[in-house]
């Protein structure tokens, strides 16, 4: 896969951390891949950065121990990865390495895993629907295929959960076989990569699933890489073999850490809480390879996943991700402590593509309808929440106490629902309109009456 190529040079001046700083070097290039060789074998790394006649090289692997007199090649190649269809239903590390116990992959065709972005005069519009299964998704932020939808959580929130299921129940309706899902995990602990195994594992997911895992005592350098590989994987998939992939990246926030740490080393200058100033192109390169091309029958649907530290949404992390992708699901402590699950606050959340994937032909022709009421009555219902710790509920009309109503049994619900409720779009909207029944027929003013007069619980049966 590598090219064993060029000299080895013993002139390492500086370990630092992962880190190597080798002098004397000629023609090198930044991402060029790199076989450090010590005493007990060979280490891969990768330049970081390159100058007239010094490379700064980070290791893939453990350096601890490693003197200066180490040798090091530079092998004229970037870091390339084979791919075929071969992969789904395998596991891997952040450096492509086997997790599951088999051999590694072999084919002719590899691909640089720094691939471009895709040129935006190639993109096709999004404009057809996925199923999640989930009811604070799909009815009111729908998922559409070639979307890039990120998931803004906390630490401590179920976000693993919720990936875990829509990687398990996610699919295109009616073009269930030529779906899959890759999943990239950065950062985490041994316990969440044994989570995620298992759930794939147990529920059948795995059989649809190319999982690359990267656990928080790899080297950082492999998280910078993990997401990359994923979407070199799933442009593979999608855009050669003609499949519908949703690649799940968790947590991106890891990934900026990583990031921001190596930055560090490099004693770059530093902006907005510690982070590199090319923070936003660099997620950009990873979320750009996500969506349709035209002329191209497969897609890529992008679901990254975030923790906001603090819960702070103007964290850099979130801030500039919500720049670059199409909206955001937001999950909420507060409705964590209620029990709910997901605890989704569909109120801040927004899926900008939602209105190009749902209606005639796609979901059902009430849902944009539906949503839109939901919305409104959901708001008031919160706003009615905020006047009872002033004024209580006694102090409350008569209408605000049923929109107060409405509001609590909507997250009880429809948002509250099963990790392993697997919910239709159309059980979706009967239990919108179960709830809708509830407020008085004149509010639904978001609705056009001849979806009233379908839909509505109270006609329904006549005629």
């Amino acid at each position: 896969m590598v090219v064993e190529a060029g000299l080895i040079y013993r002139t390492t001046r500086e370990i630092r951390g992962p880190l190597l700083f080798v002098e004397g070097v000629r023609d090198v290039a930044y991402d060029e891949v790199v076989r450090v060789i010590t005493a007990e074998g060979e280490v891969m790394g990768s330049v970081l950065d390159v100058s007239r006649d010094w490379a700064l090289i980070q290791v893939f692997g453990e350096t601890s121990g490693m003197d200066l007199n180490v040798g090091v090649r530079f092998t004229g190649e970037t870091l390339k990865i084979p791919v075929s269809d071969e992969l789904i239903g395998r596991i891997f590390s952040g450096s492509f390495e086997p997790l599951d116990g088999m051999s590694s992959p072999l084919s002719t065709d590899v691909r640089d895993v720094h691939g471009g972005v895709i040129n935006p005069a190639a993109r096709a519009v999004p404009s057809e629907f996925i199923q999640t299964g989930v009811s604070a998704i799909d009815g009111m932020n729908s998922l559409v295929r070639g979307q890039k939808l990120p998931i803004f959580s906390e630490s401590g929130l179920p976000h693993n959960r919720l990936a875990a299921q829509i990687a398990r129940q996610a699919t295109i309706p009616g073009r269930e076989e030529e779906f899959a899902i890759v999943f990239a995990a950065m950062g985490i602990k041994h316990e969440e990569a044994e989570f995620f195994r298992e759930e794939f594992e147990k529920t059948g997911a795995l059989s649809k699933s190319v999982m690359i895992l990267n656990l928080a005592d790899d080297p950082p350098i492999e998280r910078l890489v993990t997401p990359r590989i994923a979407q070199t994987i799933a442009e593979y998939l999608a855009f050669d073999l003609d499949m519908h992939i949703l690649v799940i990246l968790t947590d991106m926030t890891n990934y900026a850490e990583a990031l921001r740490s190596i930055s560090i080393a490099r004693e770059e200058i530093p902006t907005r809480k510690g982070y590199p100033g090319y923070l936003y192109s660099d997620l950009a390169t990873i979320y750009e390879r996500a969506g349709r091309i035209k002329g191209k029958r497969g897609s890529i649907t992008l679901m990254p996943i975030l923790t906001m530290p603090g819960g702070d949404i103007t964290h850099p992390v979130p801030d500039l991700t919500g720049y670059i992708t199409e909206g955001q699901l937001i999950l909420e402590r507060d409705l964590y402590l209620r029990g709910i699950y997901p605890p989704m606050n569909v109120l801040p959340s927004l899926s900008r593509l939602m209105k190009d994937g749902i209606g005639v032909g796609k979901t059902r022709r009430d849902h944009a309808d539906v949503s839109n009421q939901l919305y409104m009555a959901y708001a008031e219902g919160t706003r009615a929440r905020g006047l009872v710790r002033i004024v209580g509920v006694v102090g409350l009309s008569e209408r605000e106490r049923g929109y107060l109503e409405f509001a609590d049994e909507f997250e009880r619900r429809f948002v509250n629902q099963g990790y392993y409720e697997n919910r239709s779009i159309e059980k979706t909207l009967d239990i919108a309109w179960d709830l809708l029944s509830m407020l008085p027929e004149e509010d639904l003013i978001r609705i056009r009456e001849e979806y009233i007069k379908e839909f509505h619980p109270s006609y329904r049966g006549r005629g």
